[in-house]
């Protein structure tokens, strides 16, 4: 599948509110374009039809997808139409080299099996691979010396990826490439990168080579280039949706999308997993399964008591899902509670069975303390509920009335 079908399915429901890019800025209805307009108008034409041609797609169903696009990161219609030109326009394609540590080629695995765009689509119309070490079709000593020869030639345009993580102990000895540890390796080439991404929980902030005891010192990336900006994509694997996603977004702006504190794009790692999790609704009702295979979890019922961590791990996974199946392909959607695979502190470290801290407030004060709730009715739940409308109600009318005696007072004194 083509680059439009990733649009589709990360972006579907923005797009089927029939979101359109505002080109009112590129030639408002009343301008006579000059001849120099004319000729970039007809550029952009050619370039639209090579898009429709390669594709399989007109012209104006690719503008949508575009601006569905930049509507769901946030960005405007104008958005879109920078997106639609940057695919479309015929542009040397980023160099990009990517790299191997401790892991275990997950992302490459879920890229290999993405159809969001394919990988033949990636390497061909967006990016140009330079290096990877699972993809060349060469090896040894040649491919390093290419790699070097890529970094030197692009010095300062290139993007590093980085798959795995970087083991810091002894001076880096337990992952070699090329002679090469991991280590001196990412620096080398962390040096002159345009923007350097870490692809997978591994490189993000360590993943399963560095849980406890840790003999590598295993870590991520940005433990190791802690003077540059580095882009994590953690998940364990990662949805390689949320790496192509920053990647249209590099290739149209030439820069990186917002971040958050731990250096993940907003637009995919800015909610917990618990806020959009369709068995939310359980939790709020204090309906929980205790055991897999007991009646709450045949029934879909909220899995916090089985330990999933979905209440501190920040991801999209209830949106996009995986495999593009849809149906519920992901773990909670198939019944086992989250591991908190993509959250530092989270996966790999905390006891898979255990209870999750919940970040955020949740249900109403009024409900009942979770450990509670488990055999509460839906009625006395609802009672509470209405207790709490009830008292919010009170204290609402009691302000009122004390800001209205307040008034009347002012008035009278001025009366007087």
């Amino acid at each position: 599948m083509q680059v439009i079908a990733f649009m589709i399915f990360l972006f579907g429901p923005a797009i089927a509110q029939g979101l359109r890019p505002d080109v009112s800025q590129v030639n408002p209805p009343c301008a006579h374009p000059t001849q120099p307009e004319i000729r970039t108008m007809a550029a952009t034409e050619s370039d639209f039809l090579n898009v429709e041609q390669r594709l399989g797609i007109s012209r104006r169903a690719f503008l949508k997808f575009c601006a569905g696009v930049a509507a769901s990161m946030g960005l405007t219609g104008n958005a879109g139409l920078a997106m639609a030109e940057a695919v479309a326009t015929a542009r040397k394609r980023p160099p990009v080299i990517w790299l191997h540590g401790q892991e275990c080629t997950g992302p490459s695995e879920t890229l290999l099996r993405s159809e969001q765009p394919s990988l033949e689509t990636l390497i061909l119309d967006l990016i140009s691979l330079e290096y990877h070490q699972t993809l060349d079709a060469g090896a040894g000593h040649i491919v390093e010396e290419q790699k070097r020869a890529s970094m030197e030639a692009n010095k300062g345009k290139y993007l590093l990826v980085i798959e795995g993580s970087i083991p810091t102990a002894d001076n880096g000895i337990y992952c070699k490439i090329g002679g090469q540890t991991m280590l001196d390796a990412t620096l080398e080439a962390a040096e002159h990168a345009a923007a350097i991404v870490a692809f997978g929980s591994c490189a993000s902030w360590g993943g399963v080579p560095s849980a406890g005891p840790n003999p590598t010192g295993a870590t991520g990336a940005p433990g190791v280039l802690k003077d540059k900006t580095v882009v994590t994509i953690p998940g364990c694997p990662p949805n390689p949706a949320n790496f192509l996603g920053t990647v249209l977004y590099f290739v149209t702006y030439g820069k990186l999308p917002p971040l958050d504190s731990q250096g993940r794009p907003k637009w995919a790692y800015g909610r917990l997993i618990h806020e959009n999790c369709y068995r939310r609704p359980h939790f709020d009702a204090g309906r929980f399964a205790t055991q897999f295979g007991d009646e709450g979890h045949k029934k879909g019922w909220c899995l916090y008591k089985l330990g999933c961590k979905g209440p501190e791990t920040y991801n999209n996974c209830p949106s996009l899902e995986f495999n593009n199946l849809g149906g519920g392909v992901w773990p909670i959607g198939v019944g086992h509670p989250c591991f908190g695979c993509s959250e530092g502190g989270v996966g790999f470290n905390k006891p898979l069975f255990s209870l999750a801290k919940v970040e955020t407030h949740t249900a109403p004060n009024t409900f009942p303390a979770i450990d509670s709730r488990e055999e509460t009715s839906s009625a006395s739940v609802g009672a509470a509920a209405l207790a709490g409308a009830v008292v919010g109600a009170v204290a609402g009318a009691s302000v009122m009335a004390a800001k209205k005696l307040g008034d009347k007072e002012g008035d009278s004194a001025d009366k007087a």
